[in-house]
């Protein structure tokens, strides 16, 4: 049983995600994994795309090096442009970042982003991919949608996110194990 959840803070890039969860590394004591860089240092990619910049991911051999950082175990706080490829028995809560469309163009345009990678997205934050993909792949009542457009939302919700990892801390000391939907049966 864990004793610190596992949270996922993901989005479309350019929403605040590594913003928020080093944030929340700092006030909560948790860990920040930020998967972009295992990624790079475990070497979990087949390669770079010169097209988007970035990595190709080899997803089965990044969830290796994540069970190899012993991420299941809890006290993460994940770090990543997806989630539907983590275990749901991984995961307590899934933050999906939101930002509108203008704000989300000028910070992957002041990235220097290819204009394809740029467009890809803008469409995939205003066809709430993302948010559609945590819906898909999580219960619904571990998925939260969150503002990030400025300074003060990513305060609020930071706060917000550090209140839910002292309920659930408070709920799984009391319940001696995992409580998903809150009735007291232990998610049975």
């Amino acid at each position: 049983m864990r004793t610190d959840p596992n949270i996922i803070i993901t989005g479309t890039p350019g929403v605040g995600k590594t913003t928020h969860a080093e944030t929340l590394a700092e006030r909560t004591g948790l860990r920040h994994v930020s998967v972009n860089q295992i990624v790079k240092d475990k070497e979990c990619h087949e390669g770079w795309d010169d097209n988007y910049m970035s990595w190709i991911v080899d997803e089965d051999k990044l969830l290796d090096a994540l069970e190899e950082e012993d991420v299941k175990a809890g006290g993460c706080i994940i770090d990543w442009h997806g989630c539907e490829m983590f275990p749901e028995s991984w995961v307590d809560l899934v933050v999906v970042l939101r930002v509108d469309s203008s704000t989300l163009y000028d910070r992957l345009s002041s990235r220097k982003y290819p204009e394809a990678k740029l467009q890809e997205n803008l469409d995939s934050e205003i066809m709430e991919v993302l948010l559609q993909e945590a819906r898909d792949s999580y219960d619904e009542q571990i998925v939260v949608e969150l503002t990030s457009n400025a300074t003060d939302e990513m305060e609020s919700n930071v706060d917000r996110i550090e209140a839910w990892i002292k309920q659930w801390k408070k709920d799984h000391a009391a319940n001696g194990e995992e409580d998903r939907d809150g009735d007291g049966d232990g998610g049975q």
